[in-house]
């Protein structure tokens, strides 16, 4: 199974950042000290420490106990017939992206490409799968990577979130909507992370699919690199209220649902 994108260290950073806190102030209003905090960050389990840090941080204390005991990852989920998931490496990162088919017509949707779209199309020939679509989460550079190819071997027609332009991608907006078949796919801006994050929730088969990019993680989220406030509000506001049985297909690391979400991730348990 791949691991989790983040360890307990990321979190708290990620959630540094975000607030523009330091590691003094940090250990001052956690009443811990700097060492302390930056032990923490290493790895380092003190659960005192870490539900003082995470009350500072708005993060949810014993989820975050769990996670940095190895107590939790989301339970293994069986790709229901219609979903795919490709895991490719972008320099010292795996990223993922994933195929979308309605299985009595195979017309299907591409999100994204990771570093090398080889295996994903030699799945979507074995298959005879017809990718219409490629749609875009994000245009960081390890989800577009390989985007030359895949438009290329597929001729599918290529969309991207409109505050992201990708060089031969139609902007779209978010409310876009899609269908494939016996599929509706439904387009939510879930910026934050970056300019333009764009979440498809698509239903149709026999539990709804939310691929998220990189706005929300299992047990984590992206770091909040334009506003870490508003990629919170949009996660709680746009994912999170969707079906507990939603499968949440990320950008990095493992599928998760949004039941799990909801009880298990420190950014978010608590909220919705």
């Amino acid at each position: 199974m791949i691991p989790l994108e983040d360890n307990v260290g990321d979190i708290i950073g990620k959630a540094q950042r975000g607030l523009r806190i330091s590691d003094t102030e940090l250990a001052e209003r956690a009443r811990v000290s700097s060492q302390k905090i930056r032990a923490l960050r290493e790895g380092e389990f003190d659960e005192l420490a870490l539900l003082r840090v995470a009350g500072v941080l708005g993060l949810a204390a014993r989820p975050l106990c769990e996670l940095a005991k190895g107590e939790w990852r989301p339970e293994k989920i069986a790709e229901p017939d219609g979903v795919a998931q490709f895991t490719t490496h972008f320099h010292d990162m795996a990223v993922n992206a994933y195929l979308v088919w309605d299985p009595p017509s195979r017309a299907a949707a591409a999100f994204d490409t990771g570093a090398d779209c080889g295996e994903m199309l030699r799945f979507a020939n074995h298959h005879k799968l017809n990718v219409q679509l490629i749609l875009l989460t994000h245009a960081h550079s390890d989800h577009v990577a390989d985007l030359p190819r895949l438009r290329e071997e597929t001729g599918a027609d290529v969309f991207t979130p409109a505050r992201e332009p990708v060089p031969g991608a139609e902007p779209i907006q978010e409310g876009k909507r899609f269908r494939l078949g016996n599929l509706r796919i439904e387009t939510r801006l879930t910026w934050g992370h970056s300019q333009g994050g764009m979440t498809y929730v698509v239903t149709g088969l026999d539990r709804p699919i939310a691929v998220v990019g990189d706005s929300l993680f299992a047990g984590s989220m992206g770091g909040g690199n334009v506003s870490y406030q508003d990629a919170l509000r949009n996660n709680l506001d746009k994912i999170l209220t969707l079906p507990d049985k939603t499968i949440i297909c990320p950008g990095h690391g493992p599928m998760t649902t949004v039941g799990e979400e909801k009880v298990h991730n420190p950014f978010f348990a608590g909220k919705v």
